[in-house]
């Protein structure tokens, strides 16, 4: 089956001193405004891209890791991702940081590591980003 999921982001303006608003049309979550300044210099209340794929890449890594200790046998108590996009204005996106911590009752260092690992790139949002380089840092509470 094949999901679809749509936002749509209106702006008005110039570059440097526009400004627009991201609509989550199938969530219906609130509006978010998103500008210029706040993608290359200071978020001031506005988010961004980079922050918008940070999310996305947070929220898919989390549920792909629980899958896979599931799959392992495994039940994560608490799985918390922070995903970290770079972005440096003329070149674009240049990494993201994956770090991650998580409470695995019965599982190994090195078996977590290895399925973190598998995670990294087995990531529907890791795979669409896979011309960027992504960096892990996982480890066990």
């Amino acid at each position: 089956m094949t999901v679809t999921r749509t936002a749509s982001t209106n702006w008005q303006g110039d570059l440097p001193s526009g400004e627009g608003v991201v609509t989550f049309v199938s969530s219906g979550i609130e509006k978010t405004p998103v500008s210029w300044p706040a993608r290359s210099e200071k978020p001031n209340g506005k988010t961004s891209p980079e922050e918008l794929i940070a999310a996305a890449h947070s929220a898919c890594y989390s549920m792909a890791l629980s899958a896979g200790l599931g799959k392992a046998g495994y039940t994560a108590e608490d799985i918390e991702t922070q995903a970290y996009v770079d972005f440096k204005a003329g070149t674009g996106i240049t990494g993201i940081s994956l770090n991650v911590r998580a409470s695995v009752p019965g599982i190994g260092a090195d078996e977590f590591a290895q399925i973190a690992e598998a995670t990294k790139t087995g990531c529907p949002v890791s795979q669409a980003l896979q011309s960027v380089p992504i960096s892990l840092d996982a480890a066990l509470r």
